[in-house]
């Protein structure tokens, strides 16, 4: 079935590549040759409510770039099944914002899109931002498209700095720290309040999925690899198979066996864990950076004496911080609507365009009097933030844009300022997924099948259901049925690109 898929993508791909060419420059190609307005349809996911047609924010991003937008809002919960249909039938506006996934690069590597990346040297801002971000979405060393730009590492500790003054406790860095550090805080009475309530910690079902693991996150800090070791020998191995990553799911057993874990973890949503944390009953969590200032203003709603700070990620053997992809999708041109190269590099500078100062800005921080105050010389204050919210926030998240250029800097809170300034530090101390842009068809075909294999093991360790031996039988199980043909096929792919 699979195969079947890829090849209806190649030959719809061919087809629309050969009608494309046929076609000629189309009559938008035209108007912007000539200085006219350019027409841009573009699919990206809809934030919050969709934005009234002729809002003031769109008609100033289509005055500055000179363009007539036509905008597909789509819903979050049916973004990709929604993608996947237009890849499939061809069916796409000239920029589509897609997630790195394995249809997505299948269609990448079937010449569905334009690849952009010997173009992007014309252009000022994209050309600007750090190589790494175009490394992590390259299908066989060729860029695809644009990404819509994010931190590449974020990931802190985010605690309660009044408990651990008063409990006279520093940030873990260690397995054996982590375990007192969150006994102490589940055992000792840190609100004061005479009552064993609280905790030190808190999971949720979805603990160990995707670039958020929580135990890739701190696996990484204890020296373990980003999701794959690439061995001397260029063989590759899980993180799950190594013994850093292993002292991690140890230590969360030791913390479930004491009951200094919450026991439903395993069927917790992650929604009920943030009301955990707002409502003042938990400690310590690792989290985004940006983070720490919004976890304070929700926990003073209820507790106006509680005090939040972040810190790194820092394990015994220095800075290590698990990096994630660096992106928030990429937003690509289908060469079934982008008829020719010229209209192609049209498209490339209106992305471009939305990184000059002037839109930076308003992607940014919106309008001047509206969203935002000057306070100084190129320092802003948010004015109405829910506002902002409301009608740009749904531009920004889809759009390019790089925290600190083109933008004047945001007056903030003293922990929302220094959020933003640890997650730019963050980045030199990123320890990268090897794997992040390595071909499997193995992992395309059941990769999430595997993924779930691995992750239902693990808490399945961790609440005793299986011992080491059980465990290991899991990660035996998950190698024959497709996990170590993944593992080959990654340390294949590795090999060519190194070439």
């Amino acid at each position: 079935m699979k195969a079947t898929k890829k090849k209806a993508v190649a030959v719809l791909s061919t087809l629309a590549l050969v009608t494309g060419l046929l076609a000629g420059c189309g009559s938008d190609e035209g108007q912007a040759a000539e200085g006219g307005v350019q027409n841009v349809s573009i699919a990206i996911a809809q934030v919050g409510d969709v934005p009234s047609k002729g809002n003031e924010v769109q008609q100033k991003i289509e005055a500055y770039t000179n363009t007539k937008l036509d905008i597909q809002w789509i819903p979050a919960s049916a973004y990709n099944d929604k993608i996947n249909v237009m890849i499939a039938s061809s069916d796409m506006p000239k920029i589509v914002k897609v997630q790195y996934n394995p249809t997505v690069t299948s269609a990448m590597r079937n010449d569905v899109f334009w690849e952009v990346g010997p173009l992007l040297k014309d252009y000022k801002n994209l050309s600007a931002q750090n190589e790494r971000f175009f490394d992590n979405i390259k299908v066989e060393g060729k860029i695809y498209g644009v990404p819509v730009f994010s931190d590449i590492a974020r990931a802190t500790v985010i605690y309660r700095k009044d408990w651990f003054e008063k409990l006279n406790l520093k940030v873990p860095t260690t397995p054996d720290e982590w375990y007192e550090t969150i006994k102490t805080l589940a055992t000792s009475d840190p609100d004061g309040d005479g009552q064993d309530n609280t905790f030190g910690l808190m999971l949720f079902k979805k603990y160990n999925e995707d670039q958020y693991s929580f135990t890739t996150r701190l696996g990484v800090s204890f020296g373990a690899p980003n999701k794959w070791k690439v061995e001397e020998d260029g063989s590759f191995t899980p993180e799950f198979m190594t013994p850093e990553y292993m002292q991690v799911l140890d230590l969360l057993k030791r913390l479930y066996d004491e009951k200094l874990l919450n026991q439903d973890f395993a069927v917790f949503d992650s929604t009920e864990a943030e009301k955990k944390y707002d409502s003042g009953v938990v400690g310590i969590r690792v989290g985004v950076a940006q983070n720490g200032k919004s976890q304070q203003e929700r926990l003073s709603k209820n507790n106006p004496d509680g005090v939040v700070d972040i810190a790194g990620l820092l394990g015994a053997n220095g800075d290590r911080v698990a990096g994630q992809t660096g992106n928030s999708g990429i937003l690509a041109f289908p060469k079934s609507t982008v008829k020719s190269e010229e209209e192609l590099k049209n498209l490339l500078s209106f992305l471009d365009k939305l990184m000059d100062p002037e839109m930076a800005t308003l992607l940014m921080r919106g309008m001047e009097d509206k969203h935002y105050t000057k306070v100084g010389e190129d320092q802003v204050e948010m004015s109405d933030f829910d506002a902002f919210q409301r009608e740009v926030k749904p531009y920004r998240d889809n759009l390019p844009y790089v925290e600190g250029y083109n933008v004047p800097k945001l007056k903030d809170t003293e922990l929302g300022e220094k959020g933003t300034a640890l997650a730019k530090e963050l980045a030199e101390h990123a320890v990268p997924n090897p794997a992040l842009t390595l071909y499997s068809p193995t992992y395309g075909d059941r990769g999430a099948d595997l993924d779930q294999v691995i992750a239902d093991a693990q808490t399945k360790y961790i609440m005793g259901k299986i011992d080491q031996s059980g465990w290991e039988k899991e990660i035996e199980n998950w190698g024959n049925a497709g996990g170590n043909k993944i593992r080959e096929e990654y340390a294949e792919d590795y090999k060519k690109q190194a070439q």
